[in-house]
């Protein structure tokens, strides 16, 4: 698990190809150096390409020595000292640790090339030249897997982003076309047209309700959050909309507490959920359908008594998912969907405002 994480944090290939480089570089200039300072004189062109090749080949086993290693201190200090939080401390930190790891690696791979070839020079000299070098290039070998780990972060945030805001305006489009739908419009306008016939007070009292409910949707469809209160006032006007429609066949009873009603949530969840129950369920005068509306452990809990339709209506999930999508954008808490003893649940988490 931990060699997964460090392995998404900088991946092998990634980090063989950025060793190599990085090796190629600092042995050339080493190798260069050494010539012109008259410490170690490089006698013709093939040992110079033979030396850079040796030289090469053991920095790339000794980065990946040190690499791994200081990945596995940035993971660590990430999760301990983030920069955003614990800057100083990182910097002290992750410099002391730095230096070891370099130490350590130094004297191994110094010994190790030791025993291949004895130095000319004499052990001891060669260990504290390769300590003092192995430590300035760990720092900067340390400041570059840095610098690629936030472009690449910044870069994943950026691609995120732009995938949140794709989905945003998709979900934005899909609840609106959802709420507004002809289904529902053709059933409003039926109930309106009998009401009109029948009880001209009543089929004014729905077209009330009816203008209140596409208001609400058309002003909060840019909303992220609204308040339980306002909520819960739309859904007042829609509860009304649908017992005009099956009168005493459809019992909703809501017992909501003062004190949450600053609380938030997703417009139009607590409607998405009772659009659910009416619709994929019987009702009727033998076939009463209860819903109970009340509050719970930081949720309100919608609970209706299962009376399935033989023949059942499509369901698309559009509206389930739409909320799990607004939730997951807002809160780690997700919307609950439970099925016990004869009752279909749903539980619909509060935002603290």
């Amino acid at each position: 698990m931990l060699v997964q994480r460090i392995n998404q944090l900088f991946p092998f290939l990634r980090l063989l190809k950025l060793l190599a480089v990085f090796s190629l570089v600092i042995q050339t200039i080493i190798i260069l150096y050494n010539n012109f300072s008259g410490y170690y004189t490089v006698p013709d062109f093939s040992n110079f390409l033979h030396r850079l090749f040796y030289s090469t080949a053991l920095s790339i086993i000794a980065g990946l020595l040190i690499a791994y290693p200081n990945l596995l201190i940035i993971y660590l200090l990430n999760k301990k000292f983030p920069w955003g939080k614990h800057a100083i401390k990182r910097i002290g930190l992750q410099f002391v640790l730095t230096l070891l790891l370099a130490s350590l690696v130094a004297v191994f791979i110094t010994v190790f090339a030791h025993v291949l070839d004895a130095y000319e020079e004499g052990l001891q000299v060669v260990l504290v030249n390769n300590i003092l070098i192995v430590c300035v290039i760990n720092i900067i070998l340390m400041i570059l897997l840095e610098a690629f780990i936030f472009f690449n972060d910044s870069r994943l945030s950026q691609h995120k982003a732009d995938v949140l805001e794709k989905e945003l305006s998709q979900i934005k489009f899909e609840v609106l076309k959802n709420q507004i739908n002809p289904h529902f419009m053709f059933n409003s306008l039926n109930v309106l047209s009998g009401l009109i016939e029948s009880d001209t007070e009543k089929a004014q009292q729905f077209i009330d309700e009816f203008s209140s409910i596409y208001r609400y949707v058309l002003e909060t469809i840019e909303k992220q959050v609204v308040s339980l209160n306002e909520e819960i006032g739309f859904i007042r006007s829609y509860i009304i909309l649908q017992q005009i429609r099956y009168g005493h066949d459809l019992e909703i009873n809501m017992n909501i507490p003062a004190e949450i009603l600053d609380f938030l949530l997703p417009p139009l969840s607590l409607q998405t959920v009772l659009e659910n129950a009416i619709k994929h369920n019987i009702i009727n005068e033998k076939h009463k359908l209860k819903i109970e509306i009340y509050y719970s452990e930081q949720s309100i809990i919608v609970r209706n008594n299962i009376q399935s339709k033989i023949s059942k209506a499509y369901s698309s999930g559009l509206g389930q998912k739409n909320m799990m999508k607004r939730y997951a954008m807002l809160t780690e808490s997700l919307p609950e969907f439970i099925v016990e003893a004869g009752h279909y649940m749903v539980k619909i988490p509060l935002i603290k405002s």
